[in-house]
């Protein structure tokens, strides 16, 4: 079966043993429009009610993921394993983001945000978001510039809260995030459990 995705350049790429044939995942960038299907399908899922967008049409996450993409500060990209869509992420500056106004933020912070897609068929696979974690770690702390990705779940979103900690992000401060309301972005305030993921952590020695 031919790979729909092949055509399209990847950002980062990484084979990681034990998840199939071939294992390899690619970091795309998000096309607002040719993947709002996928996207929007996760995130009307009752599991992903903390991503906020439960209630959204499919036009109305390819605008919101329309409008990121003219943005520098905010990104979103499409990881793909072997041809499948396995999981949503999203990379911002911290200090051009309303989490700068609950922490410090230090020189070589990257937040970040993960949505993984549904198990599949064969349900779900221990190690997989692990796995993924490593991924995402590996493309977003490149070189010597990115020094800490910064995290910040809802504090009721016990899992993904879980799921950081385990990857060895320190957990820091329970905080709320403020409400925004201004053109083209609504987010309602969110109490937000923040954790950190230092390098020297990730990639010790």
């Amino acid at each position: 079966m031919a790979d729909p995705y092949d055509v399209r350049t990847a950002v980062h790429e990484q084979v990681i043993d034990g998840f199939g044939t071939g294992g390899t995942v690619r970091v795309l960038r998000l096309d607002a429009q040719e993947d709002a299907r996928a996207v929007h399908g996760w995130v009307s899922e009752e599991r992903a009610r903390f991503w906020g967008m439960n209630g959204l049409t499919r036009e109305q996450v390819a605008e919101v993921y329309g409008h990121m993409d003219t943005l520098d500060t905010h990104h979103a990209f499409l990881v793909v394993k072997d041809g499948e869509p396995v999981a949503l992420l999203q990379t911002y500056e911290p200090e051009a983001d309303r989490v700068s106004e609950c922490y410090e933020v230090r020189d070589g912070d990257i937040g970040i945000h993960l949505l993984l897609a549904p198990a599949g068929e064969g349900g779900a696979r221990p190690g997989w978001s692990s796995a993924l974690l490593d991924v995402v770690t590996s493309y977003v702390l490149p070189g010597l510039d990115r020094r800490r990705i910064v995290v910040d779940p809802d504090v009721r979103n016990e899992k993904a809260v879980a799921r950081f900690l385990r990857q060895g992000f320190e957990a820091g401060p329970v905080v709320v995030l403020p409400e925004i309301d201004i053109p083209d972005v609504y987010l309602p305030e969110k109490k937000a459990q923040l954790a950190f993921l230092r390098r020297e952590v990730a990639f010790p020695g």
